[in-house]
C-alpha cells in the first residue's frame, strides 16, 4: 500500500470515526436536539470546504463563487423534488434530484469557466463573487408555477403565470421554494461527504491531478511541457462546481423554504467557506473538513461561554491560523511526523 493510499484511507477513517461518535451521542441520548440539527449543515459545508480547495489548493485558483454554484445545485433538486413529489417515490427521487443538481452546477460551472479562467488571481476572485452574487438575484426574480396545461414562467410577479385555479406555484420569487421534501439526513451527508473525497483525492493522485497541480505551481512550465492548461483548468473547474451542486442539494433538502438569500448564498457565506480551506490548509482536502467540522460547531460549543463565545471562538482561529502557517510549527511537525510531508512554496500545505 502506497503513502497516498494510506493518507486517503486515514481520512476516510477519520470521517468514519467521526460518524460514530455523534451517532452513539445520539443513540444514548447525550446530544441536544439542536446539535442534532446542525448535524446535516455541518455534512453539507464540509463538502462544499472539499469543493472549494480543490479549485483553491489544487488548482490554484482563488474563487468566491463557490456559493453561486451550491445555489444553483439546491434550487434545480428542490425544483425537481417539488414538480415529481406526488409521482415519484421518496429515494428514487432524492437520487435523481441530486444527478439534477449536480449536473446543473457542473454544466454552470463549465460555462462560467470558459470566460472566467482567462482570469487569475484577484480578477478571478471579484469575477467568480460577481457571478454568485447575480445568480442569486436572477433566482430571486424567477415566478414558475405548474397546472394541467404544463409549466408556467414569469420574471414579473406570481399574478402574471395565467394558471389555471388547480395551478400550484413552485418557485415564487424572493419567497424561494415552501415545502421541499425533507429528505437529507446525517447519514446521507457522510455519505455525499465520503464520495466526494473520493473523487477529489483519487483525482490528486492521478495523471490529470499531477497535470493539474502543475499548472498550479507554474503555469509557463506546464504549458512547456505539453500540457493542455485550458482543458486541466476546465476539468477541476468543473468537477469543483459539481461537489459544491451536491452541497446544495443536502442544504435543499434539510430546509422547509428554499431562499436565494445572502445568509445561505452571498458573500458573507462564500467568506466564511474560504476561512475553512485556509484554516485547514490550502491544498490540505483532510484538513478542510475539519475545520468546516470544528469551526462550524464551536460557537454552539462555546454557548456556555456566554458573552466570551465569540472571543474564545477568535482565539482559536488565530490559533489554528499559527498551527497550520508558521514555518517553525511546520518544521517541528516535519521532524515529529516523518511519515508527513509539507510544502512550503507558494503558502501550500499538501499532506
Amino acid at each position: 500500500m502506497n503513502k497516498q493510499t494510506k493518507n486517503n484511507l486515514i481520512t476516510y477513517g477519520i470521517v468514519i470515526a467521526f460518524y460514530i461518535i455523534f451517532e452513539i451521542l445520539i443513540l444514548t441520548g447525550h446530544l441536544s436536539s439542536h446539535m442534532k440539527g446542525l448535524l446535516v449543515p455541518m455534512t453539507y459545508y464540509a463538502v462544499i470546504a472539499v469543493a472549494l480547495n480543490l479549485c483553491v489548493g489544487i488548482l490554484g485558483e482563488l474563487s468566491i463563487g463557490h456559493c453561486g454554484f451550491m445555489c444553483i445545485g439546491a434550487f434545480a433538486s428542490a425544483f425537481f423534488s417539488k414538480v415529481t413529489e406526488e409521482s415519484l417515490p421518496t429515494a428514487p427521487r432524492f437520487i435523481l434530484a441530486f444527478i439534477i443538481g449536480i449536473a446543473f452546477a457542473a454544466l454552470f460551472g463549465f460555462l462560467i469557466g470558459i470566460p472566467v479562467l482567462r482570469l487569475k488571481g484577484d480578477y478571478l476572485a471579484i469575477v467568480t463573487l460577481a457571478f454568485g452574487e447575480i445568480i442569486k438575484n436572477v433566482i430571486n426574480a424567477f415566478y414558475i408555477g405548474i397546472d394541467s396545461n404544463g409549466l408556467h414562467f414569469s420574471m414579473k410577479s406570481s399574478m402574471e403565470l395565467g394558471m389555471e385555479k388547480d395551478g400550484n406555484i413552485i418557485v415564487n420569487g424572493a419567497m424561494g421554494i415552501t415545502g421541499t421534501p425533507h429528505n437529507s439526513s446525517f447519514t446521507i451527508g457522510i455519505i455525499v461527504l465520503l464520495i466526494a473525497l473520493f473523487v477529489v483525492q483519487n483525482l490528486i493522485a492521478s495523471r490529470d491531478g499531477r497535470a493539474i497541480m502543475a499548472i498550479r505551481d507554474n503555469y509557463i512550465a506546464a504549458e512547456a511541457c505539453g500540457v493542455n492548461v485550458t482543458s486541466y483548468k476546465m476539468m477541476a473547474f468543473t468537477i469543483s462546481a459539481a461537489i459544491a451542486g451536491a452541497a446544495g442539494v443536502l442544504f435543499s433538502h434539510n430546509i422547509t423554504t428554499l431562499t436565494a438569500s445572502s445568509q445561505y448564498f452571498g458573500y458573507n457565506a462564500s467568506i466564511m467557506i474560504l476561512v475553512y480551506v485556509v484554516l485547514g490548509g490550502i491544498g490540505n482536502i483532510r484538513g478542510s473538513v475539519i475545520a468546516a467540522c470544528i469551526l462550524y460547531l464551536l460557537p454552539e460549543l462555546l454557548r456556555g461561554f456566554s458573552t466570551y463565545r465569540m472571543l474564545i471562538y477568535s482565539i482559536v482561529l488565530i490559533v489554528m491560523m499559527i498551527i497550520n502557517w508558521s514555518p517553525k510549527v511546520i518544521e517541528w511537525r516535519k521532524r515529529t511526523f516523518g511519515r508527513f510531508s509539507f510544502k512550503k512554496a507558494g503558502a501550500k500545505e499538501a499532506v
